[in-house]
Parts: structure tokens; C-alpha cells; sequence
């Protein structure tokens, strides 16, 4: 690719790299030229899970949250799942006295599911998450105390 001429073959296989690999965008550099290609990912997603009464407290703000010692955060971008599958009960709830290395929850990125693990032992203080919400890097997930 010469510097600073748009090079449309390149621009083809990075958006063919996008669909054989289903992420979202991709940047390549190279001769001085930065492309970037990115597609609208739209997701409908049919639940058929059955409701799972959990104890969510969302008293405390996420800035508050955050700057709680016993806040477990989110160690990536996805999908948190309290179960580990629709119908089952909780990995965790609220008043529960939990073992370091537990599961706690799921967060699925990427199509891979990533059990969140317990940092310490304590009692599960607040829970600030949904089953099956999005959720962002360093996000407060719950408190362990």
C-alpha cells in the first residue's frame, strides 16, 4: 500500500477478516496508512430461561462501589450469567459466606464462558448485577466482605 493512497483490497480483506472471524472491528496499519473497519453488530437474543429470584441491592452508587476494598470487578467486557445455566439456582446470593476460589458468576465473552472467582472468603454483602446483563472492564460485579 503506498503512503496515503487508499488501498481498497485491503479494505475487502480486513471487512472478509471481520465476517470469518465475528468481531466487531479491526485497525491495520502499515506504510504510514491506519484503516479501520467496523460493522453494527445488532444481537436479539431469545431467552428461555426461567426467572431467578436473586437479591440485587444497588444501594451504594458504582463510583461508591468501586472504592469499596471488597468490590469484585468485572475483568472483561460481555455477558454476566448468575447461574450456571438458565433454570439453575445462583452461584451466589446476597448473606451468603463464601470460600476463596469459588465460582461466583459467569461473564461470557466472546462466545467462551469465564467462571469469576472468588478473591478472598467472606459473606457476598451486595450483589450490583442482572442474570444475562451487559456488562463493561472494571464494572463492580458484588461486595465481598
Amino acid at each position: 500500500m503506498a503512503a496515503g493512497k487508499l488501498d481498497k483490497e485491503a479494505i475487502v480483506e480486513l471487512a472478509e477478516i471481520l465476517k470469518e472471524t465475528d468481531l466487531s472491528e479491526i485497525e491495520f496499519e502499515a506504510n504510514g496508512v491506519k484503516i479501520r473497519v467496523a460493522r453494527q453488530v445488532i444481537q436479539a437474543s431469545v431467552s428461555t430461561s426461567v426467572p431467578v429470584a436473586v437479591n440485587v441491592e444497588t444501594s451504594q452508587s458504582p463510583a461508591q462501589a468501586t472504592a469499596h476494598p471488597g468490590t469484585v470487578k468485572s475483568p472483561m467486557v460481555g455477558t454476566v450469567y448468575l447461574s450456571p445455566e438458565p433454570g439453575a439456582m445462583p452461584f451466589v446470593k446476597v448473606g451468603d459466606s463464601i470460600n476463596a476460589g469459588q465460582n461466583l458468576l459467569i461473564i461470557e465473552a466472546m462466545k467462551v464462558m469465564n467462571p469469576i472467582k472468588a478473591p478472598k472468603a467472606g459473606i457476598v454483602k451486595k450483589i450490583f448485577v442482572r442474570d444475562a446483563e451487559p456488562v463493561e472492564f472494571d464494572s463492580p460485579l458484588l461486595i465481598i466482605e
